[in-house]
């Protein structure tokens, strides 16, 4: 048998961790106040994030958001991706990364 380390972590392991207790790590939503960015409540935040979106659709039409998904997502996340670009927004720019 090979010789096993115990005693090291994956790089990916250890960069999970860098960034997910990184002190500078925002965990709170921000929204934007002319320029400046101020601390704001989940629900603030996503009816701005759906209001950028219809506006954005009423003045460009849907085929202005397209969405990127990825391979290594699961089955189900990526399912949802498609469905909120298709029926929300109700564009079919939907690609991802399973290409290459």
């Amino acid at each position: 048998m090979g010789q096993q380390t115990t005693s090291l972590l994956p790089v990916a392991a250890l960069s999970y961790a860098l960034l997910t207790m990184a002190p500078q790590r925002i965990t709170k939503p921000l929204v934007r106040d002319g320029m400046n960015l101020r601390v704001a409540t989940w629900d603030e935040a996503l009816d701005r994030a759906a209001a950028g979106i219809k506006k954005a659709v009423a003045a460009h039409g849907p085929t202005t958001f397209g969405i990127f998904s990825c391979s290594k997502a699961t089955n189900e996340v990526n399912y949802a991706a498609q469905k909120f670009i298709r029926g929300a927004v109700g564009s079919n720019n939907i690609d991802s990364c399973n290409r290459t």
